[in-house]
């Protein structure tokens, strides 16, 4: 069974997560083998981008879909994995060129430094007027050297954007996709006492960033062998025997799709009626297929004409397929 299991280190501002997707995961792969199953490295990764999603879901308050998305100039032209405030899960990817064996990451999606990562929020109930947050950071560093490890990557973008110290590691295979999350906390205002020397302040700062860099080492000793074959007790064990630190009752990461009939049919009505009936003058029909979990709608000429005679009944249409 898939679960995620947070902690907090006795005493300290620092905090971590740990996710283990079996079942959730394996459902994932055996939807997309009806189109193919993946290259092994594309899988790997799509299954690290799966597990970072929930990680990184489940360390914010927010009512929306996390998308987390990985694109560029490589065989493999987007992976998506998108998680729901409930650890509902999905996940694919476009694979258009050949995939070498032992490809790496910027081989796979940034063969020319084009690569990006895109971490989107998307709110669940929008206000008007209300845009989804999206950040973006490439697949290199600050001289421009490609980035190997996709923890690394959104390391750097935590760093940039929510300004917390973050330790990441993942790993995937056919049968488990995990991840270890360790980040430091901001340190709340001990109080608002005049006079405080600044010293102080920077030799509180100091003990915390000790104590963070003292967990995170111990996290990159994690191998990617035992992330993939070691329970949580024996990880959490072997890493931190030494920590004092607080468990809380796991979570049950699960995989789910939010396509439907009715959002398929504002897609195809988002593409206009001449284009509609010129596939149904071809084709007969109209056939999507969810690049996430497989399902296929068909839309018969009888079906292509109510979703427009219903147009002005239905919300404005999305450009894809959700």
């Amino acid at each position: 069974m898939s679960e995620l299991h947070k902690f907090i280190f006795d005493g300290l501002p620092v905090r971590g997560m740990l996710v283990r997707l079996t079942g959730s995961w394996q459902e994932i792969l055996e939807r997309r083998r009806v189109a193919g199953a993946y290259p092994v490295e594309v899988m790997h990764l799509l299954g690290e981008m799966t597990a970072a999603a929930a990680l990184m879901q489940s360390s914010i308050s927010f009512n929306g879909a996390l998308i987390l998305q990985i694109f560029g100039d490589g065989p493999v032209k987007l992976a998506v994995a998108e998680v729901q405030p409930d650890l509902s899960l999905r996940a694919t990817a476009t694979v258009t060129g050949s995939v070498d064996a032992g490809s790496s990451l910027s081989q796979l999606v940034n063969v020319g430094n084009q690569g990006r990562c895109a971490i989107t929020l998307d709110p669940k109930d929008k206000l008007p007027g209300q845009q989804s947050y999206q950040g973006v950071v490439p697949l290199f560093g600050d001289q421009h050297e490609k980035i190997e490890k996709l923890g690394e990557v959104l390391e750097h973008y935590m760093l940039q954007s929510e300004q917390l110290d973050t330790k990441l590691i993942l790993a995937a295979d056919g049968n488990v996709a995990a991840g270890l999350l360790i980040q430091r906390l901001p340190v709340k205002g001990q109080g608002n006492l005049q006079g405080q020397l600044d010293r102080d302040a920077n030799e509180d700062e100091i003990g915390v960033n000790e104590d963070y860099k003292r967990i995170a080492m111990l996290a990159g000793t994690l191998k990617r062998e035992e992330l993939l074959s070691l329970d949580t007790d024996t990880i959490l064990r072997r890493l931190f025997w030494q920590e004092p630190l607080t468990r809380f009752e796991p979570l049950k990461p699960s995989f789910a799709c939010s396509c439907s009939r009715e959002r398929v049919g504002n897609m195809l009505r988002g593409l206009g009626t001449a284009e509609i009936e010129s596939i149904i003058a071809e084709r007969g029909k109209v056939d999507v297929g969810c690049e996430f979990c497989g399902a296929q709608y068909a839309f018969d000429p009888v079906d292509a004409a109510q979703i427009f005679t219903s147009q002005s009944r239905q919300p404005p249409p999305s450009s894809t397929v959700q």
